[in-house]
């Protein structure tokens, strides 16, 4: 099992691979995790990755496409793995065919975790933190008891930055024109899936097991 995961910020994507992993037993491969993996061993592309951050610059395609390969490569994904958050656009995802067919292990499935732009918002913009205790809750979806006020504490709810409407536009703007073009890509090479992301997480899942069991 040979997975991409697909969707915007928001959609449930790390939820549904949480679960992946658990059922199959395949691992999840960030690439954030794995540059930081690198960098730490000081393997011969994590220093090449680390002279890049260093000077604050973005880390080349290659050499992100070379690490994804190593980790692949690993004991641990003989039977799989799940990729998320990688590839970022089209031009990622045409080198890392190429790798992934030179291995001989060609991905098996694109699967997109649709979710409405409106539902997104409500998501991602409900969000409240406690300052005490860090438990979040959501106005829309899943309200404290007493509008502003942690149920667990009683400390005071705020909004992060990040979670603000002009910063999560800006977010998924950044997504449609970056990463949404891979939907058209992987639905042209017929491996793209697609189960909508709304509703009881379990359905959800459910369902993305249902797609990913009638390709093996």
């Amino acid at each position: 099992m040979r997975l991409v995961l697909l969707g915007a910020p928001g959609g449930g994507k790390g939820t549904q691979a949480k679960k992946l992993i658990d059922k199959y037993g395949i691992p999840q491969i960030s690439t954030g995790d794995i540059l930081r993996a690198a960098v730490a061993a000081g393997t011969p592309l994590g220093k090449e990755a680390k002279s890049y951050m260093d000077k604050g610059e973005l880390v080349p395609d290659s050499v992100v496409i070379g690490l994804v390969k190593e980790r692949i490569a690993q004991d641990d994904c003989k039977k799989g793995y799940i990729l998320d958050g990688f590839p970022r656009n089209t031009a990622q995802a045409e080198a890392l065919d190429k790798v992934l067919v030179g291995m001989g292990a060609p991905l098996d499935t694109a699967l997109l975790i649709d979710v409405d732009k409106d539902v997104l918002m409500k998501r991602l913009t409900g969000r409240r933190t406690c300052r005490n205790c860090q438990q979040m809750y959501n106005i829309y979806f899943s309200p404290p008891k007493k509008e502003g006020v942690c149920d667990k504490c009683g400390g005071e709810l705020f909004q992060r930055d990040d979670d603000k409407e002009e910063t999560i536009r800006r977010r998924l703007d950044v997504y449609d024109a970056q990463t949404s073009p891979l939907i058209n890509y992987y639905k042209e090479r017929r491996i793209l899936n697609s189960v909508q992301g709304v509703g009881n997480i379990d359905e959800i899942f459910k369902n993305v097991c249902a797609i990913l069991e009638s390709k093996s």
